[in-house]
């Protein structure tokens, strides 16, 4: 198990569409592992391949409270099949784009087809916060991140503040 350096805006690496995974293996299964201890680490709820430098299309998920179980969930190929016209809000994050939170509006509702760390294909009907999770996952595999669901004012605002830290890092 390792944890992984998590990529940061403005990495243009964040922008990249991941590849389907072609076979559920040892080290998809591993990346897997990685990818819960680097999320569990940071800490969040939601970490793309992506987010750690590897474009394929695995996102893991663990919604628990710090003082249940930990139900992690790992989705590969995610697809959204079924929106719901019905809308919700929620205040997001990302690793990604560390201390910034915006209210994003989503549907409310959605059907997602994935490949489970069996290998095996499975459906789920996903409402609430797995559903805003699901989508704000599934949009980095896309190279969509959530503040390109904000205003075009606030989204060039962050990414200015975290294009100049960037540059104070290196």
């Amino acid at each position: 198990m390792t944890i992984k350096p998590l990529i940061i805006l403005p990495d243009p690496v964040l922008r990249q569409v991941s590849s389907p995974i072609e076979q559920v293996d040892d080290a998809v299964r591993a990346l897997s592992t990685d990818m819960l201890e680097t999320m569990y680490d940071a800490p969040g709820i939601g970490l793309a391949a992506i987010q750690v430098g590897i474009p394929k299309r695995m996102l893991v998920i663990d919604l628990s409270k710090e003082d249940e179980d930990r139900k992690p969930q790992v989705f590969i190929n995610p697809e959204i099949l079924q929106s719901s016209d019905e809308r919700s809000t929620y205040e997001e994050g990302c690793l990604s784009i560390p201390d910034y939170y915006a209210e994003v509006e989503r549907p409310a509702r959605v059907t997602v087809k994935f490949v489970g760390i069996d290998g095996k294909e499975q459906l789920l009907d996903a409402e609430g916060l797995l559903a805003t999770c699901l989508q704000h996952e599934i949009d980095h595999l896309n190279g969509v991140l959530f503040i390109d669901h904000i205003s075009r004012l606030k989204r060039e605002m962050v990414i200015r503040r975290f294009t100049k830290a960037s540059k104070l890092r290196a």
